[in-house]
């Protein structure tokens, strides 16, 4: 795969994550101080609260990994993984641009987080 259309779509996929960032930012709950609520309504906002939260901080931890694929780009180590250091399929780079690791190491840092 062509650096110059890696380099496209991640930029591509940075843009998007910044503008879902910054709607998610923008869609918090009111407060409860701001509008009187039944204990339904509170639990309801509660949820909805952290599941934003939540998209929230996916959201930023994709966008840091996008970033971190492009500076890999600039300094000429994308497409090697991190761990190993052996090239990272590209058929893994194509479905994943942002990967910085290989399957097998990507699944035994995932095994050592549970």
């Amino acid at each position: 795969m062509e650096t110059i259309t890696v380099r496209r779509r991640l930029e591509a996929a940075r843009d998007d994550l910044d503008r879902s960032i910054a709607v998610l930012r923008g869609e918090r709950p009111v407060s409860s101080a701001d509008s009187p609520q039944d204990d339904a309504d509170v639990g309801t906002s509660l949820s909805e609260a952290d599941r934003a939260e939540a998209v929230l901080a996916s959201a930023t931890a994709q966008r840091t990994e996008v970033v971190d694929a492009l500076q890999r780009i600039q300094d000429g180590s994308y497409g090697k993984c991190a761990d190993c250091g052996k090239p990272i399929p590209e058929g893994r780079l194509e479905a994943r641009p942002e990967a910085s690791r290989c399957v097998a190491c990507q699944s035994k840092r995932d095994r050592m987080r549970r």
